[in-house]
């Protein structure tokens, strides 16, 4: 039986053995986490963004370096390794994202992985044998699940930060395109650990990707991108997807499999999965420790939290500083997400907030998903 703990008690206890010090015995030394915030553009107000994103400003008819499907202009705008979609041109699209529409967030490029040869290694000290692997048929042989669940960079919306609040911060410069919907199928993580024999003194685990080494720009080899889950998440709604809106992953998407994390920020749903470290002790990596967390004058020197949980956003379908005819009614669309629960309401206000009405939603209200609606309006000047 695998004994679970809340994620608030988890959280404590990291916070206390992080200000012991036991990060920095994992190899997190402070002087290292300054040197490599400063490296990765990170050492500023939020440094939310992961490594290798620049803050470009976006070239719409440029090709991303290492990603693989189309992006069109008119969906796309590529920022350095990385593809924000377009959120006026989802009014096209439905309830699920296409891929064709699908935001791509890369750390360096995406690999060509071979699903024939693929595997997946489960290992660590948290489990009561020894390692285990296994094939993408493996997977398959279990019961399978189906959700729907966005998935959204942690950074999405930073730009304005600068735009809106007058704070310019380091990283990509999201607007609000860096968020898709898509359907999910694979199997329960917690399916997979079980079988290779988690331990009841598991408390963490790491999954790892196979795309390349990131290395910072002072020429520090960070190692392939990782992020430490607690337990009770991984065992709970966490999936291995291998499917993507009824098929295959693309490679953009984490082919052959890529670990799936509702409501949680996109670098915890790591893509093209190659191994998942269980251990009996918290885990560390730079993407919990270094990026990923908060930093600035309202938070300790060492950091604030860790970035794990989405937060509630709205957003008109709208392009940038659309401009709409006066005297004539129009009908708005747009889409709210929360991390925190399913959208069941959603006024509107088109004076400043000094009358709000409510929106007609399109959709039933579902946990992990966004929720579309609509609204008319008729300015009068």
């Amino acid at each position: 039986m695998t004994r679970m703990i809340s994620e608030e008690a988890y959280d404590r206890r990291r916070k206390a053995q992080w200000l012991a010090g036991e990060a920095r015995a994992a190899g997190v030394a402070r002087r290292d986490m300054l040197r490599l915030l400063a490296a990765a553009g990170g050492a500023s107000t939020l440094a939310m963004a992961a490594p290798g994103a620049t803050a470009a400003t976006g070239s719409p008819s440029a090709a991303a370096p290492g990603i693989v499907k189309p992006l069109p202009a008119d969906r796309f705008t590529i920022r350095g390794t990385n593809a924000e979609t377009e959120f006026a041109s989802l009014a096209e699209t439905g309830y699920h994202t296409p891929v064709s529409h699908f935001f791509v967030r890369n750390h360096t490029s995406t690999p060509r992985l071979d699903a024939k040869t693929w595997t997946l290694k489960i290992w660590g000290d948290g489990l009561r044998g020894g390692p285990r692997e296994f094939t993408l048929p493996d997977l398959k042989r279990l019961p399978p699940v189906s959700l729907t669940a966005f998935v959204e960079c942690a950074g999405n919306g930073r730009s304005f930060f600068a735009t809106q609040q007058g704070s310019p911060v380091s990283g990509t410069p999201w607007t609000l395109g860096a968020i898709g919907n898509a359907r999910w199928r694979g199997v329960r993580l917690g399916d997979v650990l079980r079988l290779a024999g988690v331990s009841r003194h598991a408390v963490d685990v790491m999954p790892r990707g196979l795309d390349a080494d990131y290395v910072t720009d002072d020429g520090t080899n960070l190692g392939r991108v990782r992020r430490p889950l607690p337990l009770s998440k991984a065992m709970d709604d966490v999936i291995l997807a291998y499917e993507m809106n009824d098929a295959p992953l693309p490679p953009d998407h984490g082919y052959p499999v890529r670990l799936l994390a509702p409501s949680w920020v996109g670098i915890a749903s790591i893509k093209w999965l190659g191994d998942i470290e269980i251990s009996t002790t918290p885990l560390y990596s730079p993407w919990n420790t270094v990026f990923y967390r908060l930093f600035g004058e309202a938070y300790p020197e060492e950091g604030g939290p860790v970035v794990t949980r989405q937060t509630l956003k709205s957003a008109f379908e709208l392009p940038w500083n659309a401009r709409l005819q006066a005297a004539r009614t129009h009908r708005l669309t747009g889409r709210s997400w929360s991390a925190s629960g399913a959208i069941t309401r959603v006024d509107i206000s088109t004076d400043e907030g000094t009358t709000w009405h409510p929106a007609h939603l399109n959709d039933k209200p579902r946990t992990s998903s966004w929720t579309r609606w609509t609204t008319p309006w008729h300015p009068k000047t």
